[in-house]
């Protein structure tokens, strides 16, 4: 493989000069980037053929000078650049000489698309402004109602402090939940997400979060077990909907999936939960909903940061934590339609270690 097949293999665009600035290399990914024939970009000046330049109208080579640049300089890092259509590359190179007293041999340039970054730098706007508008409501209401209370405490009745007292403490719950999503997401994308996985009983750590979720909402919650209903298995084996995972994950799992139902759907929301028909190795977890569904040409995006739907508010964190830490047991999640026109979202989960 000569250089050229070589650079051309490569993921990022490669532009290399030589002692006197001429181009010896353009590989074929920098041609389609720079708008110019590798071929018949040979032999013409490097500063012609990097058609790049900054927001202030200067070149990359006039902006970098690699060849009258200091003697200990071997490179230049990262930077931002624009093509001639105006999109967005990163740039970096690499300068080389025999000696430091000897003139520059050779220049290589890496060009690589932009859009990765820019995908970065958008998450993390959104991150800033979801926790800017999360954050924002529930400290002004503790706010508001702390300052009440110590401007006014004499002049409160008993009642009117414990309802203060109350919403104040419901706001710092929904504040410590939001910082347990954001270490949650944060641990799912650097791959630090710690498990303590045990054998668990299903039924029962799912029975609570429907008791839980139910006793802070008006909107009916109905469980379903092994055909039974309210816990009720129907006489089967103790041992049957037993999963192996970290309890508190898995509950995690399961009131974010009964808790977006509520706050996304309509009518009656069904939790159900039983052995898999299709794989007796895995315990099939579904929540249904009676709302309007979701879209299938939105199902994949569901599963990811800060995607949101609809007016109901949210951090758009609850189900991309869901994927994650399911993936993260062995288990699956998909999203189908509910038979009453809603939502569908079939979670299994392994009743056994997965094997390593």
């Amino acid at each position: 493989m000569d250089a050229r097949e070589l650079a051309d293999a490569l993921p990022d665009g490669v532009v290399v000069a030589d002692a006197a600035g001429a181009v010896v290399l353009v590989s074929a990914l920098a041609g389609r980037m720079l708008g110019v024939d590798p071929h018949a970009s040979l032999g013409r000046p490097l500063g012609d053929v990097l058609a790049l330049s900054n927001t202030e109208g200067q070149t990359w080579a006039e902006a970098n000078r690699p060849y009258d640049t200091l003697r200990t300089v071997t490179g230049t890092p990262e930077q931002a650049w624009l093509l001639p259509d105006g999109t967005e590359v990163l740039v970096v190179s690499t300068i080389r000489r025999p000696s430091l007293a000897a003139p520059v041999e050779q220049v290589a340039i890496s060009l690589r698309s932009g859009r990765g970054r820019k995908r970065l730098d958008r998450e993390r706007s959104d991150l800033v402004a979801t926790v800017a508008h999360e954050l924002r409501s529930p400290l002004t209401g503790v706010k508001g109602f702390v300052q009440a209370l110590l401007n006014r405490w004499d002049k409160l009745n008993d009642d009117q402090k414990k309802l203060m007292l109350r919403t104040v403490a419901s706001d710092s719950d929904r504040l410590s939940r939001l910082i347990a999503e954001l270490l949650d997401v944060a641990r799912i994308d650097t791959g630090r997400l710690q498990l303590y996985p045990r054998a668990s009983d299903a039924s029962v750590l799912v029975a609570r979060v429907v008791e839980s979720v139910s006793s802070a909402t008006s909107r009916p919650i109905e469980l379903h077990v092994e055909g039974g209903i309210d816990g009720g298995t129907d006489g089967a084996a103790e041992d049957e909907l037993e999963i192996h995972a970290d309890p508190d994950k898995f509950t995690q799992v399961v009131t974010n999936l009964v808790e977006n139902a509520v706050r996304h759907g309509d009518g009656v929301v069904t939790v159900s939960l039983g052995a898999s028909p299709d794989d007796p190795a895995q315990v099939l977890l579904v929540v249904e909903d009676h709302g309007e569904g979701i879209p299938g040409e939105l199902r994949q995006r569901v599963f990811t940061k800060f995607w949101k739907h609809g007016a109901r508010g949210g951090s758009g964190l609850g189900l991309y934590i869901v994927g994650g830490l399911t993936h993260a047991h062995g288990g699956s999640v998909r999203i189908a339609d509910a038979d009453s026109g809603g939502a569908r979202i079939e979670v299994t989960w392994p009743r056994e270690q997965p094997a390593t």
